[in-house]
Formats: structure tokens, sequence, C-alpha cells
């Protein structure tokens, strides 16, 4: 592991995955061509008419900077195969489309303008492509249908396409921060990938690059593959102690979540997470040393939806006021307390402060350590004072509020300077 390499990654924390594609259109979800195993002649109409004429990645990325994001992953080619670049190894892309032109150089050109880092994910399925197998393949849209039960495809050959667009994506736009594979199973994994040339690939023409861990590599191991990737990617779950490997030291890692229920616009789902849970999930990621990478779906227009553009601003005002406590941040020694969660960064413990319960806020083995406690929104001054009745408890610390309830219902955070 390059730490240096993977030093911006650790700081930023908090980052902004777009899956967009020509799904937007049937907006049933990105899996929609899988789950309903529509024809190819069907799901034709949506290329054919795909046209986003409200497109502008410029808002998008101030829609994420202003979120308190510092990154960003969007899809360059999703599992159905259509590709939002203009490359030379397909016909199906964007530029064929009523839209026109390469929609990911304007993504990369935007969101740079905007000061974050830029990533591409890039799907390893493909269920447009000749040479992807649909034989026995338990995902594939058409793998029960009678007329492609013979139909084996042509891996190695499929598998030098990879190359081929991947090397156009990490050539054609610049320094590139992230390519986000997705996703290996079955006997498709690892070396079916020609992983380990991939990646050298990879790494010889982006040196700087991080790599996710979906390949099929180990990451985990004590002596990964080359392929094994930089960072862990757990989907819609936080891993109830972070990512470490078999010796139990830490790795770096991102817990990839969606704002409903899918991660392409989906105009049914209207199952939004609260900007209030989101905000807990972020301080849940850093607290265990993770990061967290928020999905938008935008719509057929290129529209990211109203109800996402609210909750994430809502967020990035939290942020504004408490975002010192995530950047830069990561796990404190000590236990997760009754209270809420800790993240700290060199000097500094943030408290943050989910459930007062009643009395004072005990702060355990902290007595003596801290020099000042001040409420991180506003600045203010926390009491550092010793009640009364907890003379049993003589190696903690105790923080009083003069209200009954907690100043930000969300996560009251506290700045812990220490001695």
């Amino acid at each position: 592991m390059d730490k240096d390499r993977i030093r911006w990654f650790i700081d930023a924390r908090f980052g902004m995955f777009i899956h967009w594609g020509i799904y937007a259109i049937p907006a049933r979800g990105e899996w929609v061509k899988h789950f309903e195993s529509i024809p190819e002649a069907q799901y034709q109409q949506y290329f054919e008419t795909f046209n986003p004429i409200h497109y502008n990645p410029r808002e998008w990325a101030r829609i994420a900077r202003q979120s308190g994001m510092k990154y960003a992953v969007m899809t360059t080619k999703h599992h159905d195969g259509f590709c939002l670049f203009d490359s030379q190894f397909t016909d199906y892309k964007a530029t064929n489309t009523p839209a026109g032109r390469d929609l990911i150089k304007e993504y990369v050109d935007a969101f740079r303008a905007e000061g974050l880092r830029v990533g591409f994910y890039y799907s390893l399925l493909d269920w447009h492509h000749p040479d992807y197998p649909v034989a026995g393949d338990r995902f594939h849209p058409y793998r029960n249908f009678p007329e492609f039960s013979e139909c084996k495809g042509n891996l190695e050959r499929y598998a030098l396409y990879v190359h081929n667009q991947v090397e156009e994506l990490l050539t054609s736009y610049g320094k590139i921060d992230i390519i986000w594979f997705d996703f290996s199973y079955d006997d498709m994994r690892g070396e079916a990938w020609k992983a380990t040339e991939l990646v050298n690939m990879v790494r010889s023409l982006q040196p700087e690059i991080l790599i996710d861990n979906r390949l099929g590599g180990n990451i985990r191991a004590r002596q990964p593959e080359v392929y094994a990737g930089d960072f862990a990617s757990p989907e819609q779950i936080i891993p109830p102690e972070g990512v470490t490997n078999e010796d139990g030291e830490p790795i770096p890692w991102e817990a990839c979540i969606t704002l409903n229920d899918h991660w392409g616009y989906h105009a049914q789902d209207l199952n939004w997470k609260s900007p209030r849970t989101i905000v807990r999930t972020l301080v849940e990621c850093v607290s265990k040393g993770g990061n967290l990478l928020l999905n938008v779906g935008p719509n057929a227009k290129g529209e990211i939806p109203e109800a996402s553009v609210r909750i994430l601003s809502e967020v990035g005002q939290w942020m504004r006021r408490n975002g010192e406590s995530i950047y830069g941040c990561g796990r404190a020694p000590f236990p997760k307390p009754e209270w809420g969660r800790w993240t700290a960064k060199e000097g500094r413990l943030y408290a943050h402060l989910l459930d007062r319960g009643i009395g004072p806020v005990n702060l355990r083995g902290l007595e003596g350590k801290i020099a000042y406690a001040r409420l991180l929104a506003d600045g203010s001054e926390v009491r550092l004072e010793r009640p009364w009745n907890a003379a049993e408890y003589p190696e903690d610390a105790f923080i009083s509020f003069s209200q009954p309830e907690l100043p930000d219902d969300w996560d009251t955070v506290v700045e812990l300077m220490m001695k």
C-alpha cells in the first residue's frame, strides 16, 4: 500500500457517486435490462432517443462541492455496455445518440474546475458486447433465452476490449484520481480479466491513481495480489469494525451508499434517506477509518433529482459548520461511546454527540488531558466541569450543556483540544 498515494483519499472522506446512462429513460433503475430481460431491439430505443438537454456537469460539481464532497466517481460504462465517452472500440456510445458528444469529457472538465478530484467507474460486465458470455452467466439479461443457450462468448477477446477502453479513459482526459472497476463474480474474476496486466497498464499510465478492490483479488490478504486494489468498497453496508487485513491492520475503505434504493434513476423510488441519516452515516464511516461515497442518479434529461439536491444541500450546511471533524479525521483510540461516535486527528478529538442522555456527558479516561472544549459549529465554549456526584469516576472528564437538549439533534460536535 502506497500511503502517500492514498493520503488525499483518506483526508477527503466524502465523495459523490454518479450512476447515469440510457437506463435513465425507462427510469426503473440501472439493472432494468437484467430484471426485465428487455430484448436488445426494445432496449435500442433508449439508445436512439438519449438526449439529456439539461445536462450541466458544472451544476453537478457545484452541488457536490457545496455538500462538502471532495471527489466524484462517475459511470463511464455500466453493465448494459453503453459508453458515456467517445470510445474508438464501440459504436454504442453517447456520441452516436442525439446527445452527440463526449459526456465524460464535460464531467471531467466541470469537476476539475470546481476543485474536486475525478474518478471513473467502469463496469467489467457488458450485456451488449457480442464477446461477453451469455450461457451459464447468472446476471446476463438473456441467460434464460433459448436462442442464447450456446452463446459462450469469447472472454479473452472481450478482456482485450476492456483493456483498450480503460487505456482510452486513462489517456484521453488528463490526470484521473480513481478507477472504480465493478465487479467480479464466479469464474469472472482476477485473471479472467487479465487483471495483473490490466493493473500494470493502469499504473504505468496513471502512477498516482487509486484502484478499488473489485477486480477479484483479496485486499485483506497478508500478501494481496497486484490487482487487489488500494481500498475496499463495501456496498450498502457499514462494516461494524471498519476493514482490516489478516493481521488486524486497518485497510482504507469506502462505503458506497444510495440516497434512495437504486443507483440509477428510478422515477417511482421515493424512499429517500434523510439528511440526518446521511450525516450520521458519514460520521460512522469516518469513526471507523472509512469514506462515504454517496450516490446520485440523474434523470434522462441530465438533472439530479430535486429530492437529492435538497438532501445534499442540507448535508452541506452541516458540513460547513462541522467539516473539520470529518476531513483528515479517522478513528480515535477509544471504544465507541454510549453517546455517539469519536473522530480524531492530530491533537484533536471530536465528540459526535448523537444522544445526550441524562446529566453531563462522560468522556471516559480523559480527566486532566483536555486543554479546552468548544462547540465546533460556532466555536463557543463547552464547559468542562466535574459534577458533584461523579467522585467514583476519577479518570473521566465531563462536559455540560445549559439547555436540556443537544444544540444539534442530528449530531452535536464538540472539539476537544488535547494537552
